[in-house]
């Protein structure tokens, strides 16, 4: 069985920092792309960024210059660093990989196949 983990995030104040964590088990996806979408209330999921499995990566122009996404092939992980929180980035983060051996990255959700239950990120003003 696939499963996505996220772990991390929390609470912090504008400016500050997080780091949040995906952690896959149940198959490999060291050939596919892997993302983070974020979803706030009353708002439809949005894409964050993504990184093929080779390292391209594609930002959301938001976050662009703050956001870093990085992957450890080998233990099947997949990490991003938010630097310079702001309110509007308070959402629930969610991790999402695609199919085996689609390894372009995409900014459509519909393009991820699997995804983990969400973590929640709070950015106070």
């Amino acid at each position: 069985q696939v499963q996505l983990v996220e772990s991390g995030g929390g609470s912090v104040q504008a400016g500050g920092s997080l780091r949040v964590s995906c952690s896959a088990s149940g198959r490999t996806f060291s050939n596919s792309a892997m993302g983070w979408f974020r979803q706030a209330p009353g708002k439809e999921r949005e894409f964050v960024v993504a990184i093929s499995w080779s390292g391209n990566t594609q930002y959301a122009d938001s976050v662009k210059g703050r956001f870093t996404i990085s992957r450890d092939n080998n233990k099947n992980t997949m990490s991003l660093q938010m630097n310079s929180l702001k309110p509007e980035d308070t959402a629930v983060y969610y991790c999402a990989a695609r199919f085996p051996g689609y390894s372009l990255v995409t900014v459509r959700p519909d393009g991820y196949a699997y995804w983990g239950q969400g973590t929640q990120v709070t950015v106070s003003s």
